[in-house]
């Protein structure tokens, strides 16, 4: 569905992205792991059309995002969810949800945002809340919802449980299960590799701005350089 081949992304003069090639079939979950630095976040940006590398390829379903707005990436079905949540603080969380679903104008919007009341009914209970007034889980919540609203068919998540209670992890990490088994591909970042690992297909791991392993979840998990860099073994 998605392939990234040999990107390189460079701030200036510091290279943060050398060759990074990574692919997610449709309906994965894949998780990028790495440390702080590792051009995880770049990574994303990059696929989102934030970033512009200066070689390589990026294509959807066959189709190059390479210098493709990121508004128009969205219109082709990718809704990125970034580091820090980014909502609109002054905004309701109603008015949140629908600048997710800004570019649509189908009828399928209003289903849309039952889905996502199923999948968040506090949400359902804010509506009418200023966005920048909710807890923490709340505004992650928030994100991801308004990221649907968007109806994409891949979710790019970056750093979800930043910040969150491990009972909130818990509950954002079994709610990203939910949107996958309903048929959402997604693209996972997590510095929680534990939690990534659990519920993704497969993954990568960055190092410095390269891939160093690549695998399923289950072989990443028993690497014993992840055990030790990444799980605290």
């Amino acid at each position: 569905m998605l392939k990234v081949e040999s990107i390189d992304v460079a701030y200036g003069e510091i290279r943060a992205l050398n060759g990074v090639g990574l692919e997610v079939g449709r309906g994965e979950i894949v998780t990028i792991l790495g440390n702080n630095g590792a051009g995880k976040t770049t990574t994303l940006k990059t696929i989102s059309g934030l970033l512009h590398p200066s070689r390589g390829a990026i294509t959807l379903e066959n189709e190059s995002l390479i210098e493709v707005p990121p508004h128009t990436i969205v219109a082709r079905g990718i809704a990125h969810v970034p580091e820090g949540r980014r909502i609109f603080n002054r905004l309701t969380v109603r008015e949140n949800l629908m600048m997710g679903a800004y570019l649509r104008s189908d009828v399928g919007v209003a289903a849309d945002l039952d889905r996502v009341f199923g999948l968040f009914p506090r949400l359902a209970e804010r509506l009418g809340q200023v966005a920048g007034t909710l807890s923490g889980g709340e505004q992650q919540m928030l994100a991801i919802g308004r990221a649907l609203m968007a109806n994409p068919r891949l979710l790019l998540l970056d750093e979800p449980s930043m910040g969150l209670a491990p009972v909130l992890v818990e509950q954002i990490f079994d709610t990203i299960t939910d949107i996958n088994r309903q048929g959402m591909t997604i693209l996972l970042v997590e510095q929680n590799a534990a939690m990534a690992l659990s519920i993704a297909h497969r993954g990568y791991v960055l190092e410095t701005g390269s891939i160093a392993l690549a695998g399923t979840a289950a072989e990443l998990s028993e690497n014993a350089d992840v055990r030790r860099a990444y799980l605290g073994e």
